[in-house]
């Protein structure tokens, strides 16, 4: 039987759940204020780039890629959180 989408084949039933790092997290919320302080929509860009490149590397490699617009997105849907 092979495992639901968005799963990998290693995980079985339980998904395993990893800690990401304080400071990581205060990273991510320092360029989640810096993106919608910004103007210039390249500026902003290079700040999504940035944590684009962060969240990467802890997804599974069985995962969905991330894409610039994915976290462009997930700053607009955080916007009030900040």
């Amino acid at each position: 039987m092979s495992p639901p989408p968005g799963m990998c084949p290693d995980e079985g039933t339980a998904r395993q759940t990893s800690r990401i790092a304080a400071e990581i997290a205060r990273r991510f919320f320092e360029d989640l204020r810096a993106f919608h302080r910004k103007k210039n929509p390249i500026k902003a860009d290079e700040i999504a780039g940035r944590q684009l490149h962060a969240l990467r590397q802890y997804q599974r490699p069985c995962e969905k890629k991330l894409r610039l617009s994915d976290v462009k997105q997930l700053f607009e849907l955080m916007k009030d959180k900040a």
